[in-house]
């Protein structure tokens, strides 16, 4: 593989970059964003300068010459409408996400940056007389929508259903299996469970993605942070008993949901060392959320008559093997599980990148069009 590659991946605090030569991590680094920081812009979009700079910085402080990035390879954002695969950013994506428009979230931020330093890059290589051009990328964003019409159906008109799940690392873990069995992700189906501080469970054939939940919609599994799905009755009441505000409403469920409402901690290594220790609640807690990611995984088995190749468990909380052997117990019957711990989500940015400079994958152009 040839090509050095960025990747950029924005988070609430932090900012992830990787850089790979020739197909090698030459190295990883957290940018941390301190909350002081954090709190001197009025919102999320206004701060691209800021971590564009600390990644050039960085960058500088690494000797990396900035005129040897060929691809500045991005996390996706929150824009519809849009399908699996990779996209050069353009105009329309970015006013997409500055907008907001289908959400606001950090992960917006990672294009515009990836942008940016393409830019840099090309304005010194322009001055060197290079002619070949640092392109801007991002693959797989979260609100990929390849559902079937049929599983967009809700309990009212109102209500359809919608996708927002872990697209980038979900798909990467499937090409990954596909591999392993000497077959491409267009040749399987397979179920996805990644469950990290959000958790979404999806469904992946012939190398679509045509059903998922929609993890920050309050559709799918508990998780460290969230709620997932929560009884209709109960909700109308709370929303409707003076004591909330909408935004809080919002973050019991997104944010101060799952574990955290309960224990006040998103560790989920932390609860299980607490049941290890004879915490009763914290053992049920667990039951519940292995239970929670195992009723999801066989309900998308359903949609397609439970022929599916293999069950997936990937993200951070994979690495526990109490919740893998807990959820494992409950779901083997359907399907073979393979763990693929961690979230892998730089890993699979690079991946992307080098489809891209090899002619591997297909790169799509986005349209900023509101259906």
């Amino acid at each position: 593989m040839k090509g050095r590659i960025l990747v950029i991946n924005t988070g609430s605090t932090s900012t992830k970059i990787g850089f790979y030569d020739a197909g090698e991590k030459l190295f990883e680094q957290n940018l941390t964003h301190s909350a002081e920081e954090v709190a001197r812009y009025d919102s999320v979009m206004d701060q691209t300068p800021m971590r564009r700079d600390a990644i050039m910085a960085f960058l500088a402080e690494s000797c990396v010459a900035l005129d040897s990035i060929d691809v500045a390879m991005a996390r996706g954002g929150l824009i519809t409408p849009i399908k699996t695969g990779v996209y050069e950013v353009n105009q329309d994506m970015k006013d997409a996400l500055i907008s907001g428009r289908d959400g606001v979230h950090a992960c917006n931020l990672s294009a515009l940056i990836a942008d940016d330093i393409a830019q840099e890059v090309n304005k010194v290589r322009e001055s060197k007389g290079v002619t070949d051009r640092c392109r801007a990328f991002i693959a797989d964003p979260p609100m990929a929508d390849e559902m079937l019409p049929e599983v967009k159906v809700g309990g009212i008109p109102e209500f359809r259903r919608r996708t927002l799940f872990h697209a980038l690392n979900s798909r990467a873990m499937v090409r990954r299996y596909a591999r392993s069995i000497g077959k491409t992700n267009r040749e399987v189906t397979v179920i996805v469970a990644h469950m990290g501080g959000g958790s979404s469970v999806s469904l992946h054939r012939n190398g679509l993605v045509i059903d998922t939940t929609d993890a920050l919609g309050g559709d799918g599994p508990i998780s460290p942070e969230r709620a997932g799905s929560v009884p209709g009755f109960p909700l109308v009441e709370m929303c409707f008993s003076g004591k909330y505000t909408k935004d809080e409403i919002k973050k019991k469920l997104v944010g101060k949901g799952g574990a955290v409402a309960y224990f006040g901690t998103n560790d989920m290594r932390e609860i299980t060392a607490r049941a290890g220790a004879g915490d009763e609640e914290c053992r049920i807690f667990l039951e519940g959320f292995c239970i929670s990611v195992a009723k999801y995984i066989a309900s998308l088995a359903v949609v397609v008559a439970g022929k599916v190749d293999a069950i997936i468990l990937t993200g951070g909380i994979a690495h526990s093997r109490d919740i893998v052997r807990n959820i494992t117990e409950r779901i083997s019957f359907i399907a073979p599980v393979e763990v693929y711990a961690g979230e892998n989500e730089l890993e699979s940015l690079a991946e992307n990148g080098y489809g891209i400079l090899n002619g591997e994958f297909e790169v799509r152009e986005y349209r900023n069009i509101v259906e």
